[in-house]
């Protein structure tokens, strides 16, 4: 331990980034043992640890791909503010998390002007998705990342870009997610229930749902009454309840935490938009399809995709564990017929099973990862700067 204050500058740009960060800063303080002293940008978790945020986190939502050119003298605006103010607060270190749209124009200008300044990253940007060239510009003005998923380290070293450390992902430690995964353990399929996740953007929502419409429709068709439960969180639900009101089979909509909880330890199977959902509902054992529809601008960029899945436990199992549906090939009939393979007692299921634990096993590390992130940010700042620590 060490009695020495610290002032560490921390970005978050959205809800998953702030708890992240959190979750870091609560164990730095922890394993640091002197005062720590907070400068940027977060939420509530990071409100919670002591930070007095420059301003409201939820004005970077702006940076949806088809609002950032209407919306580019605010976005600007934000980051010349955020860079002035942590410039200005001379930090010990810089910790920017995830939102590279954000985070990384930022460092960037702060590296400029306090270039011994250490940055660490954390959360990969999906360089092995597209762009790949980012993973080398990053070398000028990142010492760090801290991946959350365990092949990012190996990508980067061939991307030639900064030291890389999975440090775990927090679904993994999440103590709802292993409790649902000890309350299914052994569980076996059969008790016809659906749960539908349609994603938590309005434009996902809008684009799926009439898809899983039809694919209600056809299961109950095809097997007789059928339980749908769809989990929703609040600043949603009105619309869900819009959008599903003239189903000919209602689904139970649901909303909260706990009730999402729930409904995965009672759903024999999953249709879902693709994201961390996927991978959410793969470490709870619950099986699932993707599904996903992108914007017309998104289309376009299409080409530049270098990865071969959208679905994160293929990328982590290395092979196509989870069956995906993109644009076009999205069909609720096809839906329909996956979810009366996954949740019987066939081939597919098992063998999404066994992927599955495959996937669990390679996410697992020594230590919790806000643990590990912590003493990395530690060494990086002890190395950089020696009389700090």
């Amino acid at each position: 331990m060490n009695s020495a204050p610290l002032k560490i500058a921390v970005i978050a740009g959205e809800v998953s980034g702030d708890l992240l960060g959190a979750d870091l800063i609560a164990a730095l303080k922890r394993i640091h043992g002197g005062p720590v002293e907070l400068v940027g940008v977060g939420g509530e978790g990071l409100q919670a640890e002591g930070l007095r945020s420059l301003f409201d986190f939820s004005e970077l939502s702006i940076m949806g791909i088809t609002q950032v050119l209407s919306r580019l003298p605010k976005l600007f605006g934000l980051i010349r503010r955020t860079t002035a103010e942590i410039i200005a607060a001379r930090p010990d270190i810089l910790l920017i998390i995830d939102s590279p749209d954000f985070t990384h124009r930022v460092a960037k200008r702060v590296r400029t002007a306090l270039p011994d300044l250490p940055v660490v990253n954390y959360v990969c940007p999906s360089v092995w998705a597209w762009k790949e060239y980012r993973a080398k510009r990053m070398l000028a003005y990142v010492d760090h990342v801290l991946a959350v998923l365990p092949f990012e380290p190996a990508t980067m070293q061939r991307l030639d870009g900064p030291a890389t450390t999975y440090v775990g992902h927090r679904l993994t430690a999440d103590p709802a997610l292993r409790e649902t995964r000890r309350l299914r353990a052994g569980r076996r399929p059969g008790n016809g229930t659906i749960l539908l996740l349609p994603g938590s953007r309005s434009s996902e929502i809008q684009k799926l749902l009439p898809h899983f419409e039809v694919a209600v429709s056809e299961l109950v068709a095809r097997n007789g009454p059928m339980r749908f439960i769809l989990p929703t969180m609040r600043h949603k639900e009105g619309l869900v309840r819009e959008l599903t009101a003239k189903w000919a089979v209602m689904p139970e909509i649901v909303v909260g935490a706990e009730a999402k909880w729930k409904a995965f330890v009672e759903a024999d199977a999953a249709m879902a938009a693709s994201g961390t959902v996927i991978l959410e509902l793969a470490l709870a054992d619950v099986p699932v399809v993707s599904a996903y529809k992108v914007d017309w601008i998104m289309r376009l960029l299409t080409s530049g995709i270098k990865t071969w899945t959208g679905a994160l436990p293929n990328l982590i199992a290395d092979y196509a564990v989870v069956p995906e549906y993109l644009n076009d090939i999205v069909r609720g009939a096809s839906l329909a017929r996956w979810m009366e393979r996954l949740s019987a007692d066939t081939y597919q299921l098992k063998a999404m099973k066994e992927g599955y634990e495959l996937i669990w096993q390679r996410m697992q590390t020594e230590k919790p990862p806000g643990e590990h992130a912590a003493e990395i940010l530690l060494d990086v700042l002890k190395k950089k700067k020696p009389g700090r620590l």
